[in-house]
């Protein structure tokens, strides 16, 4: 079955392996590079760029030098799932397509110990293949995350355990997708689009809610700096929302703020000490960067609960002979 499985889809494994490799490289040589940049490590520097001259100057080069490299790197997510659904895709949909099924369903090795191999060794592929991407990628944005933390879009979804599970959703999908269509091409299409469905409603609206957000209020500082409304207490906290409250704690709307705004300069007065005065406060709603792991764990936990489910189609589907 080894064999078997090795010549019936080598051409991906080799081409996707050839394509992690070159990608990893790459990040390597560019990584090493920009980890030279901080002398004592990056994770010395984090959350000192304003308060140690030597670490801003390093992170000044860092963003010179490689900031164009992080923002190619935004699309990198979408790597784990070219991976699962190259793999995936064909499981089914080739047997299908060229009409082997029924020469392989037919041999000593039952359909269901013949599909159970299948799936364990090309998802066992599609795991190693991505784990080995993200831990070369994780690296490489060390000294990004030592500067902007590890919450942001571009950073969450291309480390720790979510890419994985990319990976293995994609997989699901368009193994199931190759079952049900028969067709490998459209089986890589509907896991692709079935991911970006799936993706931004998880980000915008299931990833804030995994756990209650934390809030944070402090006075407008007389000599403060109203640039940056809400107080957060780190640079790596994944801030929700901030703004300005009154009093009562009732928050006030960008036209209230805009409006004081304007009192304050009618009145030739300072805007923080016309904002202190009225007991308007900061605010500032966020998830604490500790958190990083748990929701780690909850994403992935989903990504990988669906894909388990697609799995189970695609094994009932060959249980019932699909033909």
């Amino acid at each position: 079955m080894t064999w078997l499985i090795w010549r019936q889809h080598r051409t991906e494994v080799c081409v996707l392996g050839l394509l992690v490799g070159i990608f990893g490289i790459a990040l390597l040589v560019l990584g090493t590079q920009a980890h030279d940049l901080f002398p004592g490590g990056p994770a010395r520097c984090a959350g000192e760029a304003g308060v140690n001259e030597a670490c801003a100057a390093s992170f000044r080069r860092l963003d010179e030098q490689y900031g164009y490299v992080e923002n190619l790197l935004a699309a990198f997510y979408l790597v784990p799932v070219v991976i699962g659904a190259f793999l995936g895709a064909p499981l089914l949909a080739r047997e299908l397509e060229d009409g082997t099924w029924q020469l392989a369903w037919t041999q000593a090795v039952p359909r269901m110990r013949w599909l159970a191999a299948k799936l364990a060794a090309l998802a066992g592929v599609t795991v190693a293949l991505t784990g080995t991407f993200t831990a070369v990628l994780t690296w490489f944005r060390q000294p990004f995350d030592a500067w902007e933390g590890r919450f942001q879009y571009d950073a969450f979804d291309v480390q720790g355990l979510v890419p994985v599970a990319y990976a293995l959703f994609a997989f699901g999908v368009a193994t199931a997708a190759g079952a049900i269509l028969r067709r490998s091409l459209p089986a890589f299409g509907v896991a692709f689009g079935a991911f970006l469905a799936a993706r931004m409603p998880v980000a915008l609206l299931a990833r804030p809610a995994y756990a209650t957000p934390l809030t944070t209020t402090e006075p407008v500082a007389v000599g403060g700096s109203t640039d940056q409304a809400g107080p957060v207490p780190s640079f790596a906290d994944w801030t929700i929302e901030h703004g300005y409250a009154d009093a009562t704690g009732r928050r006030l709307s960008s036209t209230e703020y805009h409006e004081l705004e304007d009192a304050a300069n009618r009145a030739g007065t300072n805007l923080n000490q016309f904002l202190h005065a009225r007991d308007i406060q900061q605010f500032g709603v966020y998830h604490p960067a500790d958190r990083f792991w748990t929701f780690q764990l909850i994403e992935a936990a989903l990504f990988v609960a669906v894909a388990a489910v697609l799995i189970g189609v695609v094994v009932w589907r060959v249980r019932r002979r699909m033909i």
